[in-house]
Formats: structure tokens, sequence, C-alpha cells
């Protein structure tokens, strides 16, 4: 009998230790909500109540930001005199009355110090209300996919009928990535704004974004707090040709639980990469010989253990001269479980002029064939 409990023990013991050890490698966050999600398939890596609606505090910047660069990008980059109506309590960026600023400017502003006197101010420019402004983020949020958001702010102050939740602020990051303009600012420690007025006014910003020194591959993102929403974190991070977005609602460790976000995530995605390499091709008529054509490097990222990509290069052997660079010389092609999935055309790198020849087009194929 104490042989069977001794060997049950044994058995429990075991066990306890090898959920222990599992559960190690599993990531966790301190946060009410999180994702990590993957930019280059779409796909949610982890998520803690991801589709729950919380407040979402300055994060809320990110939409009023891009608004902004969109809208300055295309009307001549306009300058905002600060008004009255524009003041806004909280964190700033110190504008005062009748100074002068762009609406680049402003998201610095916004993006860097997170100045609710910067998105206010951009917001009121832009739409002439702050209501207004507010049918412009959500008109845009259902564009991009936000199905569980409502803006009511554009600086993220509290509102009870203002909230997201941690899978569409990553779609929203997402769509702010791919504004270089944006990436610029956001990506930046630190930005120096030369005011319009008065012309004297230099004033350095710095971000409020520590994970662009604490983490080595992050490229941008944006803080938030509120006594209600608590603090609040969206950031982007790139490796390897791997994007990756961490978003953590309510966490009160938000730098440690990102960093340890992106590095579970980093080691989970799996890619293939195809190195860079040089082709080359044998020339007819022309004052070189051959010419190389060198490809880059490229990297897909593989959906599961079974996703398979394969590659297969179009490229003839020989070319008449003379030829121009930039011009088609093959096309390769990737597939992914045997079917395309992209198309590139390889092009010439470089000029290469007609030259004169006593050897005729069958000579050329003879050496050609016997080396």
């Amino acid at each position: 009998m104490k042989r069977v409990i001794s060997l049950l023990v044994l058995f429990v013991f075991s066990f306890s230790l090898l959920t222990i050890n599992v559960k190690a490698t599993e990531v966790t966050t301190s946060a009410m909500g999180t994702v990590l999600y993957c930019v280059d398939n779409n796909s949610v890596l982890y998520g803690k109540n991801e589709n729950v609606k919380m407040k979402m505090a300055s994060t809320t910047k990110l939409m009023t930001a891009l608004l902004t660069i969109e809208y300055a990008e295309k009307h001549n980059n306009p300058i905002v005199t600060f008004k009255k109506s524009m003041i806004e309590e909280g964190s700033s960026m110190y504008l005062k009355v009748n100074e002068k600023v762009t609406l680049k400017d402003l998201c610095v502003g916004m993006l860097l110090p997170s100045g609710n006197d910067a998105a206010t101010a951009s917001a009121i420019k832009i739409a002439g209300s702050k209501e207004k402004f507010a049918e412009l983020m959500n008109k845009r949020a259902k564009q991009i996919g936000m199905e569980n958001t409502n803006f009511v702010t554009p600086s993220g102050l509290d509102d009870d009928n203002h909230f997201s939740t941690p899978y569409d602020m990553a779609l929203l990051m997402k769509e702010c990535s791919e504004n270089k303009e944006f990436m610029k600012i956001c990506g930046s420690k630190s930005m120096t704004v030369s005011f319009v007025s008065p012309k004297d006014k230099i004033v350095t910003y710095q971000n409020h974004n520590r994970l662009l020194s604490l983490y080595e591959n992050c490229i941008g993102g944006k803080t938030g707090y509120t006594e209600s929403a608590g603090r609040c974190l969206v950031t982007i991070a790139k490796k390897n040709a791997i994007t990756l977005i961490a978003v953590t609602l309510g966490d009160k460790n938000d730098w440690k639980d990102h960093i340890n976000l992106y590095d579970y995530g980093f080691s989970k995605v799996k890619t293939k990469v195809f190195k860079e390499e040089t082709l080359i091709q044998q020339l007819v008529g022309g004052v070189k010989d051959k010419t190389n054509i060198k490809l880059k490097e490229k990297v897909f990222i593989l959906n599961n253990k079974s996703d398979k990509i394969e590659r297969k290069i179009f490229l003839s052997p020989f070319a008449y001269c003379p030829i121009k660079k930039s011009d088609k010389a093959g096309v390769i092609n990737y597939y992914r479980n045997g079917k395309l999935l992209e198309k590139n055309i390889i092009k010439y790198q470089e000029d290469i002029e007609y030259k004169e020849t006593e050897k005729s087009f069958w000579d050329f194929i003879k050496e050609l064939f016997n080396g």
C-alpha cells in the first residue's frame, strides 16, 4: 500500500513539474487587454481580451495624427494659429494663444509629448470642431476594419462612449505604419519644432515611448494614460523582415510586457528566406561578354509548419545587345504550396552598348555550348 501511495505521489509531483515547464514557455501580461499581431500575415500570435471594449487613453492620438498628416500632405501643410478654443487639459506641447505652427508640427506635439493641445488644435483646424473631427475618425476606423471602436475626442481624454479594443488598435497601428512621414515622427526619440511665430521659438520634444530605447527592434508607437484607463501602450517592432505590433491596455508593467511579447513573437514566427544572389547572363554583340544581375534578399512568412514556399527563375542564358538599365531581363515566380503567390520582374542593372563583331551568331552559340 505504501508503495502504491509513493508511486502516486511521484506521478503527481512529476506531472506538476511538467505543467510548470509548459507554462514557463508561454507569454503572459498584466494588462486588462493584450494582443500581439503579425503584420505580415495578419495573424494574432497572442491575445487576452483582445476584442473586449476598453478605454485607450492617448493611444487615440494614433488616429488623430494619421488624419492630420494625410490632411497636411494634401493641403501643403497649413499653418495653425493656436486659439483659446484649442486649450485642453492634461499633457501638452505647451502652445500659447496666437502662436503659430504647421499641422505636421502638431503631429510631433501629439505623438512625442502626447500633447492634448496639439490634438485639439489639429481637430479644430481640419474639421472646425472636435465633434466633427470625431466623425472623420470614426469613418476612417470603419474603413480600417475597427469594428469595436468609437472615437469621441481627438486626444483620448475619458468619455464613456470613447473606446476601442486591443485588436482594433493593432489594426490602427498597422494602417499608420504605411505612412512614411508618420513613422518618421513616431519612431524618433526626439524632434525639434521651429515655430512659425514667434520665429525665435525652437523647442525639442522628447518621445514618451521609452520602448524606442529599451528594445532595439522597436520602430514606433504611442503611449497613453488616464486614471480610469490605466497605462496604455501600442508599439510596433521589426526584426529580420518580420513586423509585429503589440498592444496593452490597462497595464502596470507595459514596458516589460511589450519586450516579452516581442521576444515570444519573433521566436514563434517562422520564415522562408531566399538570400541575395547574383545571376550571370551571357551577351551577344555587346561591349561586354556578360552581365551580372543581383537579386535582393526575399523573405516570406510561413503560415504553418506544412507551409512550403518555392521559387522559379525564368531567365534566358543569353541576350542581344544593346540593353538598357531597367529593361526586362526575366521573371521570378514565387509559389505557396504550389499556387502562384507573387510574380516579380527581373530588370537589367546596367546599360550595355552594341559592338560590331566578326563572329556570327552561330559562332557564339557554338562557343556557348562548347564551354
